[in-house]
């Protein structure tokens, strides 16, 4: 017997079968235009450390095509770091065009001194919009 909150295959909703955890790349099933968004809780383990020489501190996140993040085939979003070692939150949104079979990732290039770590609760999806 189905629990009356069990969400149907049918229905209009379901996790498809593109993204690989293990690896955490989303690859397209079909060619066309996914918007992808994703949400990243970083915290800092030791804000005091720091490059020699580096003032200010930015951080990228970048979802990539084919691992190559190039102006045409990624999407990016930059901050600042605070001085402060609070943990912060940071998104990145936006339209890409896959072909099928080709996957898409999350990367953090980190220009700050200090190690990070993504904290549980960051969230990566995408969805097919058209081909």
């Amino acid at each position: 017997s189905h629990s009356p909150c069990q969400p149907e295959r049918e229905q209009m909703f379901h996790r498809g079968p593109g993204l690989n955890l293990t690896s955490g790349q989303y690859t397209a099933p079909l060619a066309g235009f996914y918007a992808f968004s994703s949400t990243l809780h970083i915290a800092r383990r030791d804000p005091r450390r720091r490059r020699p020489g580096c003032r200010g501190s930015r951080l990228r996140v970048l979802i990539c095509v084919q691992s190559c993040c190039r102006h045409n085939s990624h999407l990016e979003s930059a901050s600042q770091l605070e001085s402060s070692g609070d943990p912060f939150t940071i998104s990145v949104t936006g339209t890409l065009y896959l072909q099928a079979g080709q996957y898409a990732s999350v990367f953090v290039d980190n220009t700050a001194g200090s190690p990070l770590t993504v904290q549980s609760g960051s969230d990566f999806s995408a969805v097919l919009l058209g081909v």
